[in-house]
């Protein structure tokens, strides 16, 4: 008899609680939580910090975290920014003068303030309940003791192992333990970082006080303590190599660590069949995800194919077009103008809309603004490929590092709901800080040196990122989101489509084949433009994938299980699901 199942597991369903992530042991502490009387907002506190450990080659404690908050009592939705800004040295002009075009991918000069500490302490300060150290108990044991490496990890040790030998140092002596590159199942530790984590707590607590006060100590510990001076000591004495071949210190300052701070934001909207949706603000790219909806209102999606050529098609063409305007319009709304409002307007949209025709563009084709004619911001990414190393962040059909970012999504018996992105603090993007155990990010590598842009490169700015956790709410609540960089807003969209029309539960939605289009600027050096480009799994159809590329879509078949690691959650009067992605056999819900 033929298998009947639609799905790799079943959609987990509950009344309690439920913790979706990209690896099974920040599930399993977030889940720990909950049933420990914590609610959602100490319990991604608790996986988030999890991640950080056991996930090292796709976040770290120096990278960056947005994150949506639901709060059940107000019913209110927040963005918390964990996006770090530029140093206040850092200047596109002077950079320009170096002769450099584009800011690499590895090394200091890119890093900036490491914002996804700031952004989980400030949650858990805000909304959770539970102390710092409860939290972080989980983290700390992980990182002293010991955790079992998932495939990603040693593969990426391997890439830059000579690297590390010849260049990084501080790198070598956590990452390649008795001298080599350690394998699939060992148990790793890095105690250098628990003893930073200790140490945080040790001087949050020392002081007495609330609850509150401990963790204001705890932001200061790692903004205008030790962790800052740590950061500034190493950044002014230490030269590095980078993508360039040049050999740099970084700019980032303890001034500029104390200067930051975590701030809390509405998220920017948009309606679409029954359904509100919340993302980022442009510092993010989460409005991409609100245009594609826009241009997509025009389409009866509901009697598609959810996995045929006509569905594709029109998906890949309106994804094209979003993200033109996302490269030529978005940057941080605090030092370049919005326009968001201007990008989801319905007669913007009616106009853009008309662009997509039965045949694929290879076009980079963005709208008109205000009356302002957009820059191209494509740069030669060709030459910038004949200089030392590689790209920043690494998508799912790279060999060498399969994955790029974490993502969790936890839901209370409240009601309470967390959606969040982590990345940055790769450990292969810059080297550990001497006695930190840690790297910072380089997310810099996002801005571009195009006089003018609002995504140019200044001081105290922030990288538009392409961090974009999800969250919506329409006949129930849901949280969701994946890693991979430009892909995210793809693969979340497919998720969210196909949640409204396809009549599958979460997990068998997570589990159908996937795409996206490369037909956009790469965030991540060396910012390559694929004209045409469509990367489809080897699980759509053949006749489909035949007739993509009769309507001109430059077609790769990527094998089937290799594109998005979403995961996601859902709340409706008191009933909860849970669901996460198969791929990699890393991610896991749980859930009662």
């Amino acid at each position: 008899m033929a298998s009947t199942l639609s799905s790799t597991r079943p959609e987990l369903k509950g009344t309690f609680g439920a913790v979706a992530s990209t690896h099974w042991l920040a599930s399993a502490a977030g889940m720990s939580v909950l049933e420990r009387g914590g609610n959602a907002f100490d319990a991604a506190v608790a996986a988030g910090f999890v991640l950080q450990i056991v996930e090292p080659h796709l976040n770290g404690p120096g990278g960056d975290a947005p994150i949506i908050v639901h709060s059940a009592e107000t019913e209110k939705t927040d963005v918390i920014c964990g996006q770090g800004t530029f140093p206040a040295a850092a200047n596109a002009q002077d950079l320009r003068d170096q002769g450099i075009t584009s800011i690499p991918a590895m090394g200091l000069l890119p890093a900036t303030v490491p914002g996804a500490y700031g952004a989980w302490i400030t949650m858990l300060r805000n909304y959770g309940t539970w102390r710092l150290r409860d939290v972080m108990e989980y983290a700390i044991d992980y990182a002293r003791n010991g955790y079992p490496l998932v495939p990603g990890v040693p593969a990426r040790i391997a890439g830059v192992e000579d690297l590390f030998r010849a260049e990084w140092p501080t790198s070598a002596e956590i990452y390649l333990p008795n001298d080599e590159v350690p394998k699939t199942g060992d148990i790793f530790k890095n105690v250098p970082l628990a003893d930073t984590y200790e140490r945080i707590v040790r001087e949050s607590e020392a002081g007495g006080g609330t609850r509150e006060e401990q963790i204001d100590r705890a932001l200061d510990s790692w903004y205008r303590g030790f962790v800052a001076e740590a950061i500034d000591k190493f950044f002014s004495t230490t030269e590095v190599i980078d993508d360039t071949g040049a050999r740099r210190k970084g700019l980032l300052s303890a001034d500029d660590m104390a200067n930051w701070k975590v701030e809390i934001d509405e998220p920017h909207t948009y309606d679409f069949d029954g359904w509100r949706i919340f993302k980022t603000a442009p510092w993010g790219q989460g409005p991409v995800f609100l245009q594609q909806l826009a241009l997509l209102k025009g389409y009866d999606l509901a009697n598609m194919d959810l996995s045929g050529p006509d569905f594709i098609h029109i998906v890949a063409e309106a994804a094209k077009l979003a993200f033109a305007d996302r490269d030529a319009w978005y940057g941080d709304p605090a030092m370049a103008d919005d326009y968001t409002a201007d990008l989801l307007a319905d007669d913007y949209n009616n106009e853009r809309r008309k662009l997509i025709t039965d045949q694929a563009s290879s076009d980079f084709r963005p709208g008109s603004v205000r009356g302002i004619t957009p820059v191209d911001a494509r740069i030669d990414s060709a030459q910038l490929l004949q200089t030392l190393g590689g790209g920043g962040e690494p998508t799912m059909q790279t060999a060498i590092a399969p994955g790029d970012t974490c993502h969790l999504d936890v839901v209370d018996k409240w009601g309470n709901m967390v959606s969040a992105t982590p990345s940055g603090g790769w450990l292969q993007s810059s080297p550990i800080i001497p006695g930190l155990g840690f790297c910072l990010g380089t997310r810099g590598q996002v801005f571009n040196l195009i006089p003018g842009h609002p995504n140019e490169a200044a001081p105290g700015k922030r990288p538009r990122t392409t961090l974009t956790p999800s969250f919506a709410i329409g006949p129930r609540k849901v949280s969701f989101g994946t890693p991979g960089g430009d892909q995210q807003d793809q693969w979340s969209l497919l998720f969210f489509l196909r949640m409204l029309y396809s009549g599958k539960d979460m997990q068998q939605i997570i589990d159908m084949p996937a795409f996206h289009t490369e037909n956009l600027i790469s965030s991540f050096y060396p910012h390559e433009f694929v004209p045409g480009r469509l990367v489809v799994e080897d699980r759509i159809a053949p006749e489909t994938i035949e007739e993509l590329r009769r309507r001109g879509h430059d077609v790769k078949v990527a094998d089937g299980w290799s594109l998005g690691r979403l995961s996601a959650v859902s709340y409706e009067d008191g009933y909860i699901r849970a669901a996460a992605n198969a791929r990699l056999m890393q991610g896991y819900a749980i859930g009662r």
